[in-house]
């Protein structure tokens, strides 16, 4: 049947995420000494241009809950990673951005992850495949409706 192909790919796909992720989570805690999730805020915090983030988008980004997200930066506010600042255009909004420590701990933990991608993923698949999978991968994305702040990498 056509669609038991596709439903393996599925399965593979949630696989291969939770198998790659499980040694990635496992090599940043090891060697970076912070969780993954913790190099993820500290990756946006980096992409954003200015190294700042309101909560919400970053609670977007992260596809956590706000209430979550807070949470989640008060853990990496007291190891001093992020701080926290009211936003100047808006009084109810507040900024996220790095620490000189987070900066560092960002610049330390970033060659480790990329390393492991390279090791765990990309240096097992062709660039013809990459491409495949990448458009096949935006087509899914659409089709659940545009997808979560994830999209936009």
């Amino acid at each position: 049947m056509p669609d038991d192909i596709r439903l393996d790919a599925w399965r593979t796909l949630l696989t291969a995420h939770a198998a790659v992720i499980e040694v990635l989570a496992a090599e940043m805690e090891e060697q970076a000494g912070i969780p993954l999730g913790w190099y993820e805020v500290l990756l946006y915090l980096h992409e954003s241009g200015d190294g700042r983030l309101r909560m919400h988008e970053l609670a977007d980004s992260l596809l956590l809950s706000r209430s979550a997200a807070t949470r989640f930066v008060d853990r990496m506010q007291s190891k001093g990673l992020v701080e926290r600042e009211a936003d100047p255009d808006d009084g109810r909004g507040t900024l996220v951005s790095m620490t000189p420590a987070g900066r560092e701990v960002f610049a330390r933990a970033a060659p480790l992850h990329l390393a492991g991608i390279r090791r765990l993923f990309t240096d097992h698949l062709t660039a013809d495949e990459a491409r495949v999978m990448l458009e096949a991968l935006r087509r899914v994305i659409g089709g659940a409706g545009g997808g979560s702040g994830r999209d936009r990498r």
